[in-house]
C-alpha cells in the first residue's frame, strides 16, 4: 500500500499531452516507447497467457483492438509474437491524438496491422467488433468515472477478452524508474512522464472497485496492474 502516494495524484498532466509541446521530444518519446513497453510491459507473458490460448483455430484470422495505442509499438510487437505462434491475427490500432496517429502513419506497417484516429466510442456507436481489446497505460490518464465508461465500450466491441494493463502506484515504483532513467531517454518525455504517471496510477483495490465485478484485477512483476475480462 504506498504511504508517499497515498492518493492518485490527478491533476498532474502529462508534458506529452500539452498540444503545444516540442513535437522533436513528442517524436523520441513514441521511438522510445518501442524500448520502455518491451522492457517493463509484460505483454509477451500477456500475450500468452491470455491471447494466444484463445487462438487455436488456425483457418481464421482474429482481431485484435489497441485503444490508445500512441507510436504502435505495442500493437507491432503483439503482431511479431503472433506471427512466431503461427496465429492469424489483424491488429486495429486507434488512438484519437492525431500527432500520434501520424507518427503511426510514417511508419512502415504490416498490412496486419491498421492505424485508425479515433475514439473506442466510435467504434461502439459503429457495431464493429473484435475478438480482443487491448490497452496499454491508458487507464491512469482517466479519472474514475472515465474507467467504468472505457470498460463499457471495451466490453461492448470484445467477443473475447479485454486486457487493460497499466502501471502501479507505488514509491518503489517511482524511485526505481526515477534512478534507472537519470541521464537517459534525452530529449523525449520519457522520464517526467514517466514519474508522473506513476503518481496518478491506480492501486489493484482502487482498480478492482471501478472494473465490472465479473473482471479481473492481479498485480504482475515488474509494477504493473492488469485489468481483464474473464
Amino acid at each position: 500500500m504506498p504511504f508517499i502516494f497515498k492518493h492518485r495524484d490527478t491533476d498532474l498532466r502529462e508534458e506529452m499531452d500539452d498540444p503545444d509541446c516540442d513535437p522533436v521530444a513528442l517524436q523520441r518519446t513514441y521511438r522510445f516507447f518501442v524500448h520502455i513497453n518491451k522492457l517493463l510491459a509484460n505483454w509477451k507473458t500477456l500475450f500468452h497467457v491470455y491471447i494466444a490460448p484463445l487462438c487455436q483455430d488456425a483457418s481464421r484470422t482474429y482481431t485484435l483492438l489497441d485503444v490508445g495505442a500512441g507510436g504502435g509499438d505495442v500493437a507491432c510487437y503483439l503482431d511479431q509474437l503472433a506471427r512466431r505462434q503461427g496465429i492469424q491475427l489483424h491488429i486495429t490500432a486507434i488512438d484519437p491524438e492525431p500527432r500520434a496517429h501520424a507518427y503511426m502513419q510514417q511508419l512502415t506497417l504490416p498490412n496486419t496491422i491498421t492505424s485508425r484516429c479515433c475514439h473506442l466510442h466510435d467504434l461502439v456507436v459503429a457495431g464493429e467488433q473484435f475478438d480482443f481489446v487491448i490497452s496499454n497505460h491508458v487507464l491512469h490518464h482517466l479519472q474514475e468515472d472515465e474507467v467504468a465508461a472505457l470498460c463499457s465500450d471495451a466490453g461492448a466491441v470484445a467477443t473475447q477478452r479485454v486486457i487493460f494493463n497499466d502501471l502501479v502506484r507505488s514509491e518503489w515504483a517511482w524511485l526505481l524508474f526515477a534512478v534507472g532513467t537519470w541521464g537517459v531517454f534525452r530529449r523525449s518525455f520519457i522520464r517526467a512522464d514517466g514519474l508522473r504517471s506513476l503518481r496518478r496510477s491506480f492501486t489493484p483495490a482502487e482498480l478492482a472497485a471501478l472494473v465490472p465485478e465479473t473482471w479481473q484485477v492481479e498485480q504482475l512483476f515488474p509494477f504493473r496492474l492488469v485489468a481483464r475480462s474473464a
